[in-house]
């Protein structure tokens, strides 16, 4: 089980991220948000690819899902880190990691 704490602390010892506001959450982004916290630790929004998105949810339904609007459609999931291990909070911040190192295309 793994908590708000563990997620600050793995994300936060990803190359280039730092923290910062973001509505009413907290944003863990390196040159792009790669996932946000909300205030009450309970969830996190990963940014995945639909691929990746698909597999997280079907390998662990009881703890990934897509954000419910346009945003899930694109590959943002939400998750509950008390149903992951430090193991499965540590591969999911990795992956959606990568995305927010990625330069923005345009």
């Amino acid at each position: 089980m793994a908590t708000a704490d563990d997620l600050r602390r793995l994300a936060l010892a990803l190359d280039g991220t730092r923290e910062a506001p973001h509505f009413d959450r907290v944003a863990f982004k390196a040159a792009r948000i790669y996932a946000t916290l909300a205030s009450d630790g309970l969830t996190v929004n990963f940014k995945f690819t639909p691929e990746e998105q698909e597999f997280k949810c079907l390998l662990a339904s009881d703890a990934f899902r897509p954000v419910p609007n346009a945003w899930g459609r694109q590959g943002w999931t939400v998750a509950d880190p008390q149903a992951l291990s430090e193991a499965e909070l540590r591969a999911a911040l990795e992956m959606a990691w990568q995305h927010g190192t990625a330069k923005k295309k345009r």
